[in-house]
């Protein structure tokens, strides 16, 4: 089955990587520096990789029905994506035109830049400006109940755990009642989780990459903490097991993330 509630099964050798990293972990000198220029290292990651890393999300409508217009009427939703990076999530969408406004923002500004360069960037149907979701200052560009759908996609695991609280409250508030948040991310025992190497993790579940920015890894049980403590119902929140398959490259490694849906109350 794709969908469990369970990452996997450890082997030995599994088990030994993840005891290993716990012989030495990243100082706190460097991880106070990682947290106070989490800006800085995105950056630096657009700088160095543009448009090329990721690839278009075409699979979202497949795995997320929400982003679908099923009622198919007259009056479409607003949409807000969190870490919106060069646009990879939402330009799939404005070429469905399947949102009357869309939201996006990110911590990195040269993002942003990337994301308004884009010739499917448009002033009159779309909002993208440069933000920390953990801060108040997202509330100086949208108001609250005013969002239909969030999207929070391989973001959370990016943002230091002290302040997955504070970033779910500002999306609760910006929601519509009724209003939904699409989740994925990183699961516990991901393949990435297992290949760090002593000198990386930062703390529980919690890595440094080499390029500065960071990973968290996700179970179930801590996100639902994480939602219900904020408010929000779970309508579906579990592991999703994927292959990563590269034929050329000879590539074909288990992948587990982590996938929810809550749904602010009515």
């Amino acid at each position: 089955m794709d969908y469990t509630f369970i990452p996997k099964s450890l082997s030995d050798d599994e088990k030994s990587k993840l005891e290993q990293q716990n012989s030495r972990l990243v100082p706190d000198y460097k991880a106070n520096d990682l947290e106070k220029n989490a800006k800085k290292y995105w950056d630096l990651f657009y700088k160095r990789n543009e448009e090329r890393f990721f690839k278009d999300r075409h699979w979202t409508t497949r795995e997320f029905k929400e982003l679908l217009n099923e009622k198919d009427d007259e009056e479409k939703r607003v949409i807000f994506e969190v870490g919106c990076g060069v646009g990879n999530f939402i330009f799939p969408l404005v070429e469905e035109n399947l949102f009357s406004y869309i939201y996006a923002c990110d911590l990195s500004p040269r993002a942003v830049e990337f994301v308004k360069k884009n010739q499917l960037y448009n002033v009159n149907t779309m909002k993208i400006f440069q933000c920390d979701i953990t801060t108040d200052d997202v509330h100086q560009e949208i108001g609250k109940n005013e969002i239909d759908i969030v999207t929070l996609i391989f973001v959370l695991s990016a943002i230091h755990p002290d302040k997955f609280i504070s970033t779910i409250r500002n999306i609760f508030e910006l929601l519509k009642p009724g209003g939904v948040l699409l989740f994925r991310d990183y699961g516990l025992y991901d393949m990435a989780q297992i290949r760090f190497k002593a000198g990386h993790k930062i703390a529980n579940n919690f890595y440094m990459r080499q390029d500065g920015t960071r990973s968290f890894y996700f179970a179930p049980e801590y996100i639902e903490d994480i939602f219900t403590n904020v408010g929000f119902q779970i309508i579906s929140n579990c592991y999703v097991h994927r292959r990563t398959i590269n034929i050329k490259e000879n590539i074909d490694v288990p992948r587990i993330f982590i996938q929810s849906k809550v749904m602010k109350p009515r």
